[in-house]
């Protein structure tokens, strides 16, 4: 990625259940040129999701492939399932001013800071171990011992929450909400991306 481009890139990670989906969706509804990266997964699509908008679903020597070519700008196992994020997907859309949403692990939170320091991060916390466990419990999706590991697996994920630059509380929903926004608004009135936004105002203004 350019250090000259006007789109930021942004990581957001949380443990499973913290309501990250939830909040990014909000997100994309409430703010103009923001939009999440489709990731590449060896997972077989949910009840409702669909190839192409949710993820690229792709069998396991496919991501191999393409892992073995470059395609991917960060990619980790999660669970069972493979991930991936198309490198050349990402430089394309933060090139043409757009902010763009990685929503991935630690891991992959950790490859994509290696290759772009420059992108934001931002861990999505739950406000306690018991909210956490009751929202997993009501998708009614995992059985008990799927919820059991996702349980010890979000111990795993939050104990990393130091590497990222923001930490938000999901106990408000709209709180929770308006801090997003509200980093995102910050990130786009750096005096650097609003000279580019408005360099023909500027020029104007300096005539």
């Amino acid at each position: 990625m350019s250090q000259e481009s006007i789109g930021t890139l942004y990581i957001f990670a949380a443990p499973s259940g913290a309501g990250k989906t939830s909040l990014v969706k909000a997100l994309l509804e409430k703010t103009n040129d923001i939009g999440v990266s489709v990731s590449h997964t060896t997972r077989q699509p949910r009840p409702g999701e669909e190839h192409g908008v949710h993820y690229y679903y792709v069998d396991i020597p496919a991501f191999q492939q393409m892992v073995q070519a470059g395609d991917f700008i960060e990619h980790a196992q999660v669970f069972d399932n493979f991930y991936g994020t198309s490198k050349a997907n990402i430089e394309h859309r933060l090139g043409q001013g757009q902010d763009v949403i990685l929503e991935i692990d630690w891991q992959g939170a950790r490859q994509v800071r290696k290759l772009m320091p420059q992108a934001v991060s931002v861990f999505i916390l739950p406000p306690s171990r018991a909210a956490l466990e009751q929202r997993l419990n009501q998708r009614g999706q995992d059985s008990a011992e799927t919820i059991a590991r996702r349980m010890r697996d979000a111990v795993s994920e939050t104990s990393h929450y130091g590497e990222f630059d923001y930490l938000v509380v999901n106990d408000n929903f709209d709180q929770a909400l308006n801090e997003l926004r509200s980093i995102v608004i910050a990130r786009r009135l750096r005096q650097s991306a609003q000279a580019k936004r408005r360099a023909a105002m500027l020029k104007e203004l300096l005539s």
